[in-house]
């Protein structure tokens, strides 16, 4: 069986739902297992909901969400047509859980409100595409997947408990995927023991996949999204990107810590456990190649691979009394970052200072700054920008630094890195 991940612009309009029936319908000779995000900007509709409840503003929130109501509905029927009757009323059935909540007044958390508000974009859409799936002759089981993907009661960042999971796992997907040959649930959605819905973070749908593809040892993962597969770069930032047709866990996993927009590395580490291949392909083309990311990748035919993290601040510390930064003095230094979360990009120190470039986030640079007022002295340094090259030649670094003042240079054999202004 294969597990295939559909995100949110792969669905946004009906056009787009239709193509992903033809994708479906191209490759259901395997048994799939179809993942599926929430229909375009309904995410962010939803955040707009569940911060109107939160704020005792039910009114509006009940405003906001008829809007999706009507945008579900008339999906429904552009699709559909006179088929649409059964699935409207199973649509009926999700928007019955928020008129449940807005019935309430908030006791609880903002984030506990979030998570159950916000996962119903992916109810509704995986509901919406079940149905016309089986209008077309597509035949299909929708499953919940808050009787699967079972975790904690971290509202918004849920750790899955993966024991419970690979039982609810393999007690149903194997059989439904005999009976109907494809299943559809939904991405970026758990549930506690106490059944109250659970969001599993950033790139939370993909990790879903990743998840169900690592404990029904899925052939691959196909991710489906709006690109021909990966690029050296972002192409609305660099020149002359290539395509990447085939890559390493390992280097993705790199180009993720150090900023690039790929592959999340919570996302990789269930695959790679397994050696399960993980293929980026274009919804737009589904004859395109696409990316192959894999185990074992010669990193040799890599073309420079290339990050810009714009809007960053570069902190030199250095002792006021000329003391050396020994080891005991960069884990205090250290240790104020971490304690007032603002994560260090690039870290480097000499004799008697320590540089960090981070995001500009003023709130947290002014508390990092009062902490080490007492015993060091500060230089800000803003509107920088930190460039990575992985893969580096001569070349692309004059190219990339051409014009620019180099602050703070770090190089490995394979990474180079420069703070520039």
């Amino acid at each position: 069986m294969k597990v295939f991940k559909f995100g949110g612009a792969s669905i946004e309009n009906a056009e787009r739902i239709k193509n992903m029936g033809q994708i479906v319908a191209a490759h259901n000779q395997t048994p799939l297992l179809l993942v599926i995000s929430a229909l375009g900007k309904t995410t962010n509709a939803l955040e707009e909901v569940a911060k109107a409840f939160y704020d005792k503003k039910t009114e509006t929130a009940a405003e906001l969400f008829a809007l999706l109501e009507a945008q579900h509905n008339a999906l429904a029927q552009e699709l559909m047509g006179d088929k649409a009757d059964t699935c409207l009323q199973s649509l009926k059935q999700i928007y019955a859980e928020l008129d449940w909540i807005l019935q309430d007044q908030p006791v609880r958390t903002y984030d506990y409100y979030y998570d159950q508000i916000v996962c119903l974009g992916e109810m509704m859409s995986t509901t919406l595409i079940s149905h016309y799936f089986r209008s077309i002759d597509i035949d299909n089981h929708w499953q919940d997947v808050r009787d699967i993907i079972l975790t904690d009661s971290t509202w918004r960042e849920a750790v899955i408990d993966w024991t419970q999971t690979s039982t609810k796992t393999l007690q149903l997907i194997p059989q439904q995927l005999a009976a109907h040959n494809i299943v559809i649930t939904q991405g970026f959605t758990g549930c506690t023991f106490e059944n109250e819905s659970t969001t599993l973070g950033r790139e939370g749908s993909d990790y879903t996949a990743a998840v169900f593809a690592n404990i029904l040892n899925a052939a691959s993962l196909t991710i489906w999204k709006d690109v021909k597969g990966l690029l050296s770069g972002d192409p609305k930032i660099f020149k002359d990107v290539q395509e990447i047709p085939a890559i390493s866990f390992k280097e993705v996993i790199e180009m993720s810590y150090y900023g690039a927009q790929v592959i999340h590395p919570k996302t990789i580490k269930p695959l790679q456990n397994k050696h399960i291949p993980l293929y980026v392909k274009c919804f737009l083309d589904m004859q395109l190649a696409g990316t192959a990311i894999l185990n074992d990748v010669d990193d040799t035919a890599y073309p420079p691979i290339l990050v810009l993290k714009r809007n960053q601040v570069l902190l030199q510390v250095s002792s006021k009394d000329f003391s050396f930064i020994t080891d005991d003095k960069l884990s205090e230094i250290y240790n104020i970052f971490h304690n007032l979360h603002t994560h260090i990009n690039l870290i480097q120190n000499s004799a008697i200072s320590f540089f960090a470039c981070v995001d500009n986030d003023i709130s947290k640079i002014e508390a990092v700054n009062k902490a080490l007022a007492d015993q060091y002295e500060v230089i800000t340094i803003n509107q920088v920008e930190l460039i990575t090259i992985r893969h580096y030649n001569d070349e692309k670094i004059k190219t990339l630094t051409a014009g620019k003042r180099i602050y703070l240079t770090q190089k490995t054999d394979s990474t180079v890195q420069f703070v520039v202004g």
